[in-house]
């Protein structure tokens, strides 16, 4: 297989009948971007908007700390279990009937969320988000890729989707201290249905129809056995960061993850209509994208997770106070995204974007190693944040991009969900992973400094150790991408174009 695959649709010479109304059709476009913006924006709020809810949620509804985890763990279960699922669907029946269907049950799954009366109609309504969330999320990615194919748009247009993805994160805990502290944690789920409402009437009026293709069959031994090996990894990864490594809760499902997405695979190579065609692996920009997404988002998520702590447990700030202290990170990345790297995708080559931008993010991070109880915000933790943010707006979105483009019409949803699973993937190590580390070196520093060294002391060490692990997580996502992407935006785009150019002559 070559680096190229069949695009979406063929390229059109300037002066042809496609070419027509230049204006009316990128101002379509940027309301359909509108609207896929939102939808994403629902995702992306709801893995971390419901963290600051949850203290409240716990006295309100009087469950244990043990089940307080699953109210977090229930969506991450759900949203990665299914995505690969959610993708194949919306390559049968079309992405504008799928994202429909995510959003409205997204909605609902909200609803029922929001007016829970006990701890397990909460947690289930937790699950039913990310089950309805992976039919959403493949197919704002397979719009995305298949509405903007100019190499300009595309990168402004994954440049807004990739400072959604990134800063999303960040505002959801902002918005969660809001929400929470001057209205109810219930606000943290009933904030989707306005928004939900909005977009499901942009999806209906502005978004056309497009129908599935017709070869595509859905692979039931393949949806069973890769749904439940993502579940059974995710779970067992959750379960690490509260019980450990070795407890038979984690290395159980692990082990089961390994059996199961084994067979999966074998399973792929023999049917007709697999549920993963193992050809969008044979490109070496889509492989090394979605490998260097997971490296990327690894070491992103566990230096999200150590921001947080320490500015709640260490500083004393308060959840919204926290909130707002991510601020500068989101600014920088929604600048980085869309005025730098969205402008450059068309005139460099990818890696020429991605390398720089996670060494950047590594070399932030890697200031981490350095705290001390008494860093301050400032001098310590604004560098790392503006530093990172900067990284990441010019690394993910060419990342994102290559990973999307230039897929066959009947995988486009299945390449969109493969990418959202890499994130996912990402997501749960890192957070998992380096949660762990980190709480194995504090209590190392307590061991080997008993009487003299402090909790503080402790934690913060904790953090500075697994920070080291982030950064050299980022740097390897550095090589991978140096080492496989050799993607060229723009230069595709003239290849094409001259192409279109001879079949119209």
């Amino acid at each position: 297989m070559t680096d190229l695959e069949t695009a979406p649709g063929p390229a059109v010479a300037p002066g042809t009948v496609g070419s027509a109304e230049p204006s009316s059709v990128p101002r379509a476009h940027w309301w359909i971007l509108v609207m896929i913006a939102g939808a994403q924006l629902m995702v992306v709020l709801d893995t971390t908007i419901m963290i600051i809810a949850l203290p409240s949620a716990q006295r309100a509804l009087g469950f244990t700390n043990t089940d307080r985890q699953w109210v977090v763990t229930a969506y991450t279960l759900g949203f990665g279990g299914f995505l690969l699922l959610g993708g194949r669907i919306a390559d049968m029946i079309g992405p504008k009937r799928t994202l429909m269907i995510g959003v409205i049950g997204f909605a609902a799954a909200s609803a029922l969320g929001g007016a829970a009366q006990t701890t397990a109609m909460l947690i289930g309504a937790r699950g039913l988000q990310g089950m309805f969330g992976a039919l959403l999320a493949p197919s704002v990615l397979s719009l995305l890729a298949t509405t903007f194919t100019d190499p300009r748009e595309r990168g402004r247009a994954f440049g807004i989707y990739a400072s959604i993805a990134i800063g999303g994160a960040a505002f959801g805990l902002i918005l969660g201290g809001l929400l929470t502290q001057y209205l109810s944690w219930r606000w943290c789920l009933y904030v989707n249905l306005p928004i939900a409402l909005a977009v499901a009437i942009g999806v209906f009026t502005m978004i056309p129809k497009r129908s599935g293709s017709s070869g595509v069959e859905l692979d039931i031994p393949g949806a069973i056995l890769g749904c439940s090996g993502l579940v059974a990894l995710v779970y067992g990864l959750g379960e690490a960061a509260t019980v450990g490594w070795s407890s038979p809760r984690v290395v159980g499902p692990l082990v089961l993850s390994v059996v199961l997405l084994t067979l999966f695979i074998v399973v792929q190579t023999r049917v007709s209509s697999p549920l993963l065609p193992l050809r969008i692996l044979a490109n070496r920009n889509r492989a090394g994208s979605f490998l260097t997404i997971i490296l990327a988002v690894l070491g992103m998520y566990g230096t999200f997770l150590f921001l947080t702590y320490l500015l709640q447990t260490v500083d004393g700030y308060s959840p919204l106070k926290t909130g707002v202290a991510f601020l500068p990170l989101m600014v920088v990345n929604g600048l980085a995204a869309t005025q730098l790297a969205s402008r450059l995708m068309p005139r460099l080559r990818t890696r020429l974007l991605v390398v720089p931008g996670l060494l950047i993010a590594s070399l932030g991070v890697a200031l981490l190693t350095q705290l001390t109880p008494d860093a301050s915000y400032s001098a310590h933790i604004l560098p790392t944040e503006l530093l990172l943010g900067l990284g990441l707006g010019l690394a993910i979105v060419p990342c994102i991009s290559t990973a999307t483009a230039n897929a066959a019409p009947r995988d486009v949803g299945v390449t969109s969900a493969t990418t959202n699973t890499s994130q996912q993937i990402g997501a749960s190590i890192g957070t998992a992973l380096l949660n762990t580390i980190a709480a194995t070196a504090t209590a190392a520093y307590l061991v080997a400094h008993p009487g003299s060294a402090s909790v503080s002391d402790a934690t913060v060490h904790g953090f500075a150790v697994a920070s080291g692990w982030a950064a050299a997580s980022l740097a390897l996502a550095a090589l991978v991408a140096g080492v496989l992407i050799n993607a060229h935006p723009g230069r595709e785009n003239e290849r094409d174009l001259a192409v279109a150019t001879m079949v119209a002559e």
